[in-house]
């Protein structure tokens, strides 16, 4: 019961924001979409707001490197995608119930050290991410832009 009203109030709360017209877990271009309208937008539905500026990264280590401090991700993060899918899933799972996730990387690297594989791998993670959460019915939407 409680949770059928908290997601009523949820899918009131998306209709006053950028998010109205955003299915819930999906990984996207964030497009149009301002960095601020989804943080103020993750703030009214109580959603947990993470967001990664990767401009500065040239390799997958950075990337990785610069979404661990930016997400403050715990000291013994293994940098590596398979650590980066368990840090977004697994232990936020077991820490009770979630709210959901707008998620934000800004300026993913685009060079010969982080090519378009490496892209893919990144984007693929938070694809699976996505999945994760809605096998357990929590919204997780995550945006992304290239530099």
């Amino acid at each position: 019961m409680k949770r059928d009203l908290f997601l009523t109030m949820e899918r009131e709360a998306e209709m006053d924001t950028p998010l109205r017209t955003v299915r819930t877990n999906i990984v996207q271009s964030i497009r149009a979409f301002r960095v601020q309208d989804l943080h103020e937008a993750a703030q009214a539905l109580g959603q947990h707001f993470l967001y990664a500026n990767l401009a500065n990264a040239q390799s997958k280590q950075d990337v990785l490197d610069m979404i661990a401090q930016q997400f403050t991700f715990p000291s013994h993060f293994g940098k590596n995608f398979d650590a980066l899918y368990d840090c977004m899933t697994d232990p936020l799972h077991k820490s009770g119930p979630q709210p959901g996730f707008v998620v934000v990387l800004e300026q993913i690297p685009a060079n010969a050290k982080f090519d378009k594989e490496a892209r893919e791998q990144l984007l693929d993670i938070f694809r699976d991410t996505a999945d994760y959460w809605a096998d357990r019915k929590i919204p997780f939407r995550c945006f992304y832009s290239f530099l």
